[in-house]
């Protein structure tokens, strides 16, 4: 059984029937029509030179172009940047004054090394100086990129192991690799000189011992210095050397 659905009713005006005269017929004047008051000729000027210069007020973008304040989308297209923010080397972990200072003290293993050294354990120049002894051993064709990635997981992980036994405040392992990656300086000069000298002389074993010396009383030092082990350093000295001397091995064969 289907059910009825309502009938509605349509009523036409009578008055309008005649089409010639209702499509000739004038439209509207507008005199009793009512509009909505925009405002956009006042939120957006039409200049468009000064458009992208000075936002309306209210709107998202608020970046002044002219004067570099922040704001929030529009700043990443700006040069201006926040007020507090940290220049963009930084952000990535590049401090070039700390990298030189940390070298400095491998450098001059018998200046006194303060205990503050190691307190932002970076590991950009770590890197930048293995890079550079793996280039120097390649120029010298020797290909040893996976035993350097090898022995120095290993020894970063067995002298951090070493260290946290033998100290009472510990050492993490950031640490552990910033003072031994910065102190294998003396390590990428002796592969500087293989590149243009042969190693297997008199003059390069010489060369060879003091580089492993070197490494091993400023990574020493370091360690001392910031675990307070000035009594242990030789302690600290020996797996640091064996260390070292491995990567002698590979520069020296």
């Amino acid at each position: 059984m289907t059910s009825r659905q309502p009938v509605h009713s349509v009523l036409f005006d009578n008055t309008a029937s005649d089409t010639n005269q209702y499509y000739g017929q004038s439209g509207p004047t507008g005199d009793n029509l009512q509009f909505y008051a925009s405002s956009y000729n006042e939120q957006y000027p039409t200049n468009t030179n000064n458009y992208y210069s000075a936002p309306p007020m209210g709107d998202m973008r608020t970046y002044d172009y002219t004067s570099g304040s922040s704001g929030s989308f529009w700043s990443a297209f700006g040069t201006g940047g926040f007020a507090d923010e940290p220049p963009l080397l930084e952000e990535l972990g590049l401090n070039f004054s700390h990298i030189k200072t940390k070298s400095l003290a491998v450098l001059n293993p018998f200046h006194k090394v303060p205990h503050t050294i190691m307190d932002d354990a970076d590991l950009a120049g770590p890197l930048l100086f293995i890079f550079l002894f793996g280039t120097c051993l390649l120029l010298s064709r020797k290909s040893h990129f996976g035993y350097i990635y090898g022995v120095g997981v290993m020894g970063v992980v067995s002298i951090y192991m070493i260290l946290n036994l033998m100290s009472k405040d510990g050492i993490d392992w950031t640490r552990t690799a910033s003072v031994l990656g910065y102190c294998l300086l003396p390590m990428v000069m002796l592969s500087g000189f293989s590149v243009i000298l042969k190693l297997d002389n008199i003059l390069g074993t010489t060369l060879t011992v003091i580089s492993i010396m070197w490494c091993t009383y400023s990574s020493s030092g370091m360690f001392s210095s910031v675990l307070h082990l000035n009594e242990q350093r030789l302690l600290v000295a020996y797996p640091v050397g064996l260390f070292y001397a491995c990567f002698a091995l590979m520069t020296f064969f």
